[in-house]
């Protein structure tokens, strides 16, 4: 009799686990239990009047040859031109074999990273780079203000247990003024005094002045090697035709044609426990509440719902806290299908319509509550209802963080709908009458945050260790702010520790906890 291997939630991380344990072992029969009435977590894709929406940004990139294997096997890499590169003649470079976008729905687009940061009405690259419309939009006395204080960060070095003295080492404060202080607290709701330095280690990892010198003298040299270039420097990803979610869609099905099963709109309230084992878990589905019999259990579901559901122990009163205590930031996005935008395309980069190239930009505006502004248009041409319309129509998302309950949260759909219009008027992105149509996107959880008991995570980690059938994965399920490779990496990691009957879960833990985790060969 097959053993039950029970996976809660259908991200990432909980697909990429139940797709191995499919693949690489009969030994489990294999459930996933999934809160949402759709698959991908955070990175999925919903439709709305015909068109196709990412809730948040998700690019794909990774400098793991495990995770490209995957994703080029779900959704096989372009090797023709897609409909926006034939239309204005974009020319790349291909493999001899893959997929025709214009012919296959399974294909995985390859699309250059344009990122700028919009601060004082002007537009400056992301990571900041050296070129002169950069220096241009500083101004001399500004350049010379940042020369003199990086050059203090290099001689006078803060001790790294905030995250305002992570940056400071790393650029300087008159560039930590300029374009990390304000925006950082407007993603966090917080100042980066008041954050861990840890964040910085798992985001930025070893960005810095230092680092972008260096990858502009590469360039000038002919010299580049992904493998070895830092991740937010990286000048190209892939992405499905139809959208982040499409991905997680395909893995589904291969998840169900393996023999897994995946029960949507199934949520876990309850973790039933005896001798330091999870026997069972009770989920709620369609008003009913349901057990399943668990030999194994990976749970994706965040660390505070995690420690909340377990009932038949008494969790001591400390890790209680200490779960409750664990902070998230929420997101928010409103999509709109625009006539046009008003910021300009004063680069050299052709785009479809000569809209502005950028996939996404920072808004660092203090006067607006808009956190990041997404053009999807320059990721697929085919989320459009209809790609030969898309010349003449912009779609984009206007992101937001909050936390959840608050006054932005807590507003109805159709104001925060014109709270968002009227953000974009400020900044002059857009004119009100010339939107066509949009919709609101909440998402729950979306950040776990390194502030308040966050401090004491370990302890939370120790803990649930002791479950020794318990393992916890991705973003969520980790409490650490992944991107989609390290959640996927997470699923992987636990299912070969499974499989090889490794009890020590320090492997899964540790994952995007070095600076230079998989940064390289």
């Amino acid at each position: 009799m097959k053993k039950q291997l029970v996976i809660i939630g259908a991200g990432p991380a909980g697909l990429t686990a139940a797709y191995e344990m499919l693949r690489n072992s009969k030994e489990y029969e294999v459930t996933l239990l999934e809160a949402e009435d759709i698959v991908g977590g955070i990175s999925k894709t919903i439709t709305f009047s015909g068109y196709k929406v990412d809730t948040g940004i998700h690019r794909f990139f990774t400098k793991n040859d495990e995770i490209k294997k995957i994703w080029e096997e779900l959704l096989p890499l372009q090797n023709r031109p897609a409909y926006d590169d034939i239309k204005i003649n974009r020319q790349r470079n291909y493999r001899e074999k893959g997929s025709d976008p214009e012919k296959e729905e399974k294909s995985m687009l390859i699309r250059d990273r344009i990122t700028r940061i919009y601060y004082g009405k002007k537009f400056y690259d992301y990571p900041i780079s050296l070129k002169f419309s950069t220096l241009k939009n500083m101004g001399f006395i500004n350049i010379i203000k940042v020369g003199c204080s990086y050059l203090k960060s290099c001689i006078i070095k803060k001790e790294e247990t905030t995250l305002e003295n992570f940056f400071i080492n790393r650029f300087g404060k008159v560039l930590y003024n300029m374009f990390f202080e304000n925006y950082t607290e407007k993603v966090w709701g917080r100042h980066p005094k008041d954050i861990s330095a840890d964040w910085g280690a798992q985001r930025v990892k070893g960005i810095s002045i230092s680092e972008i010198i260096k990858d502009v003298i590469n360039k000038l040299l002919g010299r580049k090697n992904e493998k070895n270039t830092e991740t937010s420097l990286i000048e190209q990803f892939v992405y499905p035709k139809l959208g982040a979610g499409q991905i997680w869609e395909e893995m589904a099905k291969e998840i169900k044609k393996l023999g897994g099963t995946i029960l949507l709109k199934s949520k876990v309230n309850r973790i039933i426990i005896e001798e330091n084992k999870i026997i069972q878990l009770e989920y709620e589905t369609e008003g009913k509440r349901k057990t399943i019999d668990v030999d194994v259990c990976i749970s994706s579901m965040p660390l505070k719902d995690l420690i909340a559901g377990i009932e038949n122990e008494k969790v001591p009163e400390e890790i209680k806290n200490i779960a409750k205590g664990l902070p998230y930031r929420e997101f928010m996005s409103v999509c709109m299908l625009v006539d046009k935008l008003n910021f300009k395309n004063n680069t050299k980069i052709k785009t479809l319509g000569d809209i502005i190239p950028d996939s996404w930009i920072y808004i660092q505006e203090p006067k607006v509550k808009m956190g990041r502004l997404q053009i999807f248009n320059n990721w697929s041409p085919y989320i459009f209802k209809n790609k030969e319309k898309m010349e003449n129509e912009v779609l984009i998302g206007i992101e937001y963080f909050c936390s959840e309950n608050d006054e932005y949260w807590n507003m109805s759909d159709e104001d925060f709908i014109e709270f968002a219009k009227k953000d974009a008027e400020s900044i002059g992105l857009i004119e009100k009458n010339s939107i066509k149509e949009a919709v609101r996107i909440k998402i729950p959880k979306a950040y776990p945050a390194y502030f308040d008991t966050y401090a004491e995570i370990d302890k939370l980690k120790n803990y649930l260790n002791k479950y020794e059938n318990l393992y916890c994965i991705g973003r969520n399920g980790q409490h650490r702010y992944n991107n989609m490779d390290h959640s996927m990496l997470t699923g992987i990691e636990t299912i070969k520790n499974i499989i090889n009957g490794k009890k020590d879960k320090e492997n899964i833990w540790n994952i995007n906890t070095e600076q230079k985790y998989h940064e390289e060969k």
